[in-house]
């Protein structure tokens, strides 16, 4: 089979595997399509995409245009002449024109195990639904938002230890490793297509910061994997002496005298948000329905620190409170 000639299209390191693997491939990469490059840190230099910092080593042409949705595109596309249209995490939707014109169509790397988690979020979410396993999906693109027909996925458990980070870093390397065969069966014609069962849709938004907001009158279970969800970004927070504090671990403590199973009556409850244990290594603090042990943390313009030296450095006494009040 002849090399393939392959625009990829992709922007942050989730991307940046994929690419690899299809440049140390047989088949040709002709340009690589990212966002453009925007200003980061406090002196606002600006910081070219992890995409773009790796197609400029092996200087494979880079293409960061504002819109696709234009006849500049329709030619750029048209010189490039692509076999086909490998997309992972790119940040703009294709327009139909780009979807029909490469001969083998243009194929999406997507975080999920569709139909689930349609959309910008996908390991979020499926932390936040407190999935046993995700996986990552390559599918045809359609007009539609990752609606398109499957091709192949594979799947990985999800712990009680994974955060959004660790699982993006797995599944990163894990469509580095599923595309070059991919291309291959797309090749020879040995993949078929699976429609998607759209009933079976969960779509995701984007993650906001607002959303890092932790409210006590939720259960334990809820926060933990909402703190796991949201590490590294945008981070989860709370107010304590009326400064923000971040919450980067924190597990259910099911060992707390205030746990529910452990519970053998129903008066003297304490009030959500305040601590009710603290240890060398943590600090736990009741909920709604449970009690979460926090086990690393960040105070206000400071760096993280365990939550064992947060607890020494502010003297935390049990009964302190955590909160918007």
């Amino acid at each position: 089979m002849n090399p393939l000639r392959i625009v990829f299209m992709g922007t942050p390191d989730i991307a940046v595997p994929t690419l690899a693997s299809l440049i140390q491939s047989k088949h040709h990469v002709v340009g690589v399509f990212c966002q453009p490059d925007k200003p980061k840190g406090r002196g606002n230099k600006l910081q070219m995409p992890p995409t773009k910092e790796l197609a400029l080593q092996y200087d494979i042409p880079v293409y960061q245009p504002q819109s696709l949705r234009n006849e500049e595109a329709e030619r750029l596309l048209e010189t490039l002449a692509p076999d086909i249209v490998v997309v992972i995490a790119y940040g703009k939707i294709l327009p139909p024109w780009l979807i029909h014109q490469p001969p083998l169509g243009c194929i999406n790397l997507h975080a999920s195990l569709l139909p689930k988690f349609r959309g910008a979020a996908p390991i979020q979410y499926a932390i936040l639904h407190e999935e046993a396993e995700t996986g990552m999906t390559i599918m045809h693109m359609d007009e539609g938002l990752d609606t398109g027909d499957i091709i192949c996925m594979e799947r990985i458990p999800v712990t009680e230890e994974d955060t959004s980070g660790t699982i993006f870093e797995t599944l990163s390397h894990l469509g580095a490793e599923m595309i070059v065969p991919v291309l291959a069966g797309l090749q020879d014609g040995s993949l078929g297509r699976t429609p998607q069962n759209h009933e079976e849709a969960i779509e995701t938004g984007k993650i906001t910061k607002e959303m890092g907001l932790l409210d006590f009158a939720e259960s334990a279970h809820v926060l933990a994997a909402k703190i796991r969800a949201f590490n590294p970004s945008p981070g989860c927070f709370t107010f304590f002496e009326g400064k923000r504090i971040k919450f980067w671990h924190a597990k259910v403590d099911h060992e707390s005298m205030y746990a529910p199973e452990n519970l053998k009556n129903t008066c003297g409850y304490p009030k959500e948000g305040s601590v009710v244990g603290i240890d060398k290594e943590s600090f736990s603090i009741f909920t709604r329905q449970g009690v979460l042990r926090v086990t690393e943390v960040q105070p206000e313009n400071k760096k993280r620190m365990s939550a064992g030296d947060f607890v020494r450095g502010h003297q935390l006494q049990l009964g302190a409170y955590f909160g918007n009040e």
